[in-house]
């Protein structure tokens, strides 16, 4: 098999780990089990918490030890996880299960956009990466849509199905993982295993490459607003009264807009500059957010239709320009600094926000978020714009 074969398992692997049948009704389906919402962020906090502390240690283990290795592990701390959660009925074993989850999402994370970027470097076809990548997301968000609409009517027969097919499922990505092809480009260039090494690739992401470090900070407040408007979703829609039949319905529409930008994210980057890219990215996200808690229940639903869609654009975009900025010897490490950050923001904040959305209500956390959002790309916008005019 050609390492270019590892871009169609890439896809299969990316659409069975996003049939997420349990995502549409998750915060429903902890609440059932007696958790406040508070609780509920808590445990996506720890599973987060979890993958920021574990994504650079395991973007290092892809580097050195393999990218195929290291998918392989994840997809079987996911099934794990999933399993778990299927089996259990209150906070501390759903923490077990979050944890696992996150162990296997940070072995996932990092290591497959980096194998996919060697694959396609090694096969001369490096200019398709955006396209690629943009494709593999959309795969994602179409696979997540379809799983949203079944899982949802999983849903009205027992909260509880959702996640036991959810375990299934996961278990189906381990055989993918497994026929990948390690990129020869990757093996010449393997790094040292040591404390070492880790230190100076965080160095080189956080302070010799300045724009790679603007890069990370932009891309980390970008997706944790997205994650959290995944999650906030579900409060949102219990506020508005929405039946809980629509949820799924509503899920497939987000992603599915998701997976269509991403398709043809690579159309806006060849068409308009980074800054102008950068700034679409900031205010298609932060905007929204601000304008939902002033809204009418049909504008809300439509202004996170807007977040849905940009996020779309966001992901291959900000992934190609931090590769760009990447030796291929880290990359999975640097990727996986990317995603330490995005974890770790929302691992401190979303206990916070679901706090206020249990003392106050959900209209005052996505104001606090849009805000924040804001103020932290838009100076991230600011100081790329004058590390690239020197």
């Amino acid at each position: 098999m050609t390492v270019y074969s590892n871009i169609w398992k890439l896809y299969v692997i990316k659409a069975l780990r996003f049939f997420l049948l349990a995502m549409p009704i998750a915060v429903i389906f902890f609440q059932e089990n007696d958790l406040s919402l508070s609780q509920v962020m808590t445990l996506q906090g720890a599973y987060s918490l979890t993958i920021a502390l574990m994504e650079i240690p395991s973007g290092f283990v892809a580097d050195k030890f393999g990218r195929k290795r290291t998918l392989l592990i994840g997809t079987i701390f996911c099934f794990f996880g999933f399993l778990i959660i299927s089996e259990s009925y209150d906070f501390w074993p759903f923490l077990v299960g979050e944890l696992i989850l996150g162990i296997g999402s940070s072995f996932i994370s990092g290591a497959d956009s980096a194998l996919l970027y060697d694959s396609l470097l090694e096969s001369n076809k490096k200019s398709e990466y955006t396209k690629v990548e943009g494709k593999t997301h959309g795969i994602g968000n179409f696979s997540e849509a379809i799983a949203g609409i079944i899982g949802g009517l999983l849903a009205d027969i027992s909260l509880r199905l959702p996640w036991t097919a959810q375990a299934a499922i996961a278990g189906l990505a381990i055989p993918f993982a497994f026929i990948l092809v390690e990129p020869k480009i990757h093996q010449e260039k393997s790094i040292k295993w040591n404390l070492a090494s880790i230190k100076q690739v965080i160095e080189f992401t956080l302070f010799e490459n300045k724009l790679l470090k603007w890069f990370i900070i932009f891309s980390s407040i970008i997706g944790f607003a997205t994650l959290s408007v995944a999650w906030f979703s579900q409060p949102y829609f219990k506020s508005i009264e929405l039946p809980i039949t629509f949820f799924g319905v509503l899920w497939a529409i987000f992603n599915f807009s998701t997976g269509f930008s991403s398709f043809n994210a690579h159309l806006l980057q060849s068409r308009w500059t980074q800054k102008k890219l950068l700034l679409f990215i900031s205010l298609g996200i932060s905007i929204p957010l601000i304008l939902i808690p002033f809204s009418s229940w049909w504008v809300g639903l439509c202004l996170i239709l807007v977040i849905y869609l940009v996020r779309g654009v966001a992901t291959p975009t900000i992934r190609q320009l931090i590769n760009e900025q990447t030796p291929s010897n880290i990359r999975a490490t640097i990727l996986s600094v990317r995603s330490f950050f995005i974890r770790l923001t929302f691992a401190v904040f979303a206990p916070f926000l679901g706090w206020v959305t249990d003392q106050f209500s959900i209209r005052e956390s996505l104001l606090m978020l849009g805000i924040g959002v804001i103020c932290v790309s838009l100076i991230s916008i600011y100081r790329l714009k004058n590390l690239s005019n020197h």
